[in-house]
């Protein structure tokens, strides 16, 4: 079982005050935070005496504070400027804002800047007075940028590489990217420089590219928990999907911020628009927007509270906004490490989030024709299909979804039979043995081909074996079959739910543009009954559980209540007052500063704030997330505030 793997949140305990130049002062004094939490104080200490590490945590572990922290205590020692490789825009500007506001020189190179301010960002880089600078691999790539970093280097200033999102120079990971295989270029030019490379999401496949084409092999590897316990599990079959995913946002998530994933553009458009009609405050996201609509919808969802963006998978990497409460696939995803990557954006803060997918038949054919229409060598496709068999397990799993998640990350739950706060946890569903089901399907495909030499889709399978006449059954002469209504007892979500683990199985297979089925070599097995098939029970959705019993307030388990640092007692009617005080002063500030508002303070420093409601300076130094920087900066007004 890997290290546990705590998020470290602004309601980090606070020590005795640590020495401000030792790594635990850097902490404390920079980032106001009191300890480091699960592997991050060995990595941090490995990476600032100069040792390479590969490292895995999950989203919101606190993977930054492992090379922003080195960055810091190797730039006070004279050693220079940590160069930070990273894809995504969002995480540059939220990043560099929120070190700025900490007290940290820090920039980024993108194409957001002009040209003054790209060379006011290269003049602070080439004098050394930078502790961080962030940029993308194609332009860090470049023979100019190449000539600054070979200057750096001349002079002992280049101090640490940090690669984020190191996932991207994996073939087999799901978020592949050309131009990070050029990176390990940098090693061979630059091999004194350390290195750090991140991830949130790497299966073993993954994990070994990543060592081979970066050359990590002598890298010292930190793989955290990948358990993400204020975030619950709920999958459930798709039967109107658009007034489900509504039924979910009114009942578990009215008013709060979240993320809709749909597979297309268009079913994003249309969503989001759907949405909008249904009263959500909803905005669409995808790469074929334009650029200035995309990003004014990027800024409006991390600015402003409540809003719900339904997106393409082009939309997530590098957003920080903690207060995701729920992030929802309309969709099936392509694999285990993009589903559990993209429901990671929920819940950063450590507060209770959901991760709510409704998929169905339609789903696995598609993912299923993707692949095989693909234009990938056979072993890339393989892989392919067996990431998407894993996916399909959780899926139509009847036992818990939290033990099946971490297990395909090689990981044992501490708790071995259930975690208490995923669907199945929480209303275990009832199974019933489907095999002689699967067995009907399968002879009445082949007595469709005995019949007539035709394949057809699951729809007109579905109302043959239901005994259901049509115009399509009687022009095929279908009711005349042996297999017309003999499955007549089952229902039609419950036969859905047969031919899509059918599919899943491989004993079935979709074809064509119409996604007729047909029979594969291992049906015969099924046919013969030597397969047996224990499925779900179709089941109504879960119910908001009350105060009593095993589950809280939104029917979250007590148990992964209990373990959030976060679910601190409720504020009083005074703390509430100040909190709303509190948070009308960061919005202001935010908006003076152009930053989101958890840029400035999050939600948890200022719920510690007016709980405990500090009368000093010293006081307010105790509370977690306040670091030496912003005391100086925001200290007095903070107190007029809470004392008003």
């Amino acid at each position: 079982m890997h290290p546990q793997a705590m998020l470290l949140t602004e309601s980090s305990p606070t020590p005795s005050a640590a020495a401000p130049g030792s790594l635990q002062g850097i902490l404390q004094q920079v980032f106001g935070y009191g300890q480091f939490r699960g592997l991050q104080g060995d990595i941090v200490q490995h990476v600032s005496s100069g040792g390479d590490a590969l490292v895995l945590m999950p989203t919101g572990g606190g993977k930054s504070l492992c090379y922003q922290v080195p960055a810091i205590a190797r730039h006070r020692a004279g050693q220079g400027v940590t160069l930070v490789v990273s894809p995504l825009i969002a995480l540059m500007h939220d990043q560099v804002g929120a070190l700025e506001e900490a007290g940290v020189h820090a920039a980024f190179l993108n194409s957001t800047l002009d040209g003054d301010d790209t060379r006011r960002v290269e003049r602070e880089l080439l004098s050394g007075r930078l502790v961080l600078l962030y940029a993308a691999p194609e332009r860090i790539l470049t023979p100019r940028f190449l000539g600054m970093l070979d200057s750096l280097h001349e002079r002992g200033l280049f101090s640490l590489l940090a690669i984020d999102e190191a996932h991207c120079v994996s073939q087999w990971g799901h978020d592949f990217r050309e131009e990070y295989l050029a990176l390990s270029s940098l090693h061979e030019r630059y091999a004194s420089v350390p290195r750090l490379a991140l991830t949130a999401t790497a299966d073993a496949h993954t994990r070994a590219d990543i060592i081979e084409r970066l050359k990590l092999q002598d890298a010292r590897q930190f793989v955290a928990s990948f358990d993400r316990p204020n975030i619950r599990y709920t999958i459930v079959e798709k039967d109107n999907a658009r007034q489900q995913l509504l039924r979910f946002l009114r009942d578990e998530h009215d008013g709060d911020a979240g993320i809709v994933y749909c597979q297309s553009r268009r079913k994003v458009e249309e969503t989001a628009e759907w949405l909008v009609q249904q009263g959500i405050h909803a905005l669409p996201y995808h790469a074929g927007l334009d650029a200035d609509l995309r990003r004014r919808h990027q800024d409006r969802f991390l600015r402003e509270d409540g809003l719900v963006m339904v997106a393409t998978i082009a939309f997530g990497m590098g957003i920080d906004k903690p207060d995701v409460r729920f992030v929802a696939h309309l969709d099936l995803p392509k694999n285990i490490e993009g589903y559990y990557q993209e429901t990671g954006r929920a819940g950063r803060d450590g507060e209770a989030a959901d991760a709510w997918m409704a998929y169905g038949l339609a789903d696995v054919v598609n993912q299923r024709r993707m692949i095989d229409e693909g234009e990938a060598e056979e072993d890339f496709k393989r892989l392919q299909r067996a990431k998407l068999d894993a996916l399909l397990a959780l899926a139509e799993a009847h036992d818990c979804r939290r033990v099946r998640l971490l297990g395909y990350f090689g990981e044992a739950y501490h708790q071995p039979v259930h975690c208490g706060n995923c669907d199945n946890c929480l209303q275990p569903p009832e199974t019933w043995d489907a095999t002689e089901a699967a067995r009907m399907a399968l002879s009445c495909i082949y007595r469709f081909q005995q019949h007539s030499g035709l394949s057809f889709g699951a729809g007109h399978l579905i109302d043959v074996l239901r005994g259901k006449s049509t115009d399509k059954t009687r022009q095929h002469g279908h009711e005349s079959l042996s297999t017309f209504g003999v499955g007549g007892t089952i229902s039609e979500a419950q036969w859905r739910g047969v031919l899509r683990q059918l599919i899943a199985l491989g004993y079935l297979r979709s074809e064509g543009e119409y996604n007729t089925l047909v029979l594969t070599p291992t049906s015969r097995a099924v046919l013969r009954g030597d397969v047996p098939l224990l499925l779900r029970v179709p089941s109504l959705p879960v119910a908001k559980a009350s105060r009593s019993g095993r589950t809280v307030r939104d029917g979250r388990s007590a148990s992964a209540a209990a373990s959030r640092e976060a679910a601190a007692e409720p504020l009083d009617d005074d703390a509430q007052d100040r909190l709303a005080r509190l948070k009308a002063w960061r919005a202001e500030l935010a908006r003076e500063h152009n930053l989101p508002a958890y840029v400035v303070f999050h939600d948890a420093t200022l719920k510690q704030m007016a709980r405990q409601c500090p009368a000093t300076l010293d006081e307010l130094a105790g509370i977690s997330g306040v670091g030496a920087k912003k005391l100086e900066a925001y200290g007095r007004e903070l107190l007029r505030v809470l004392a008003s």
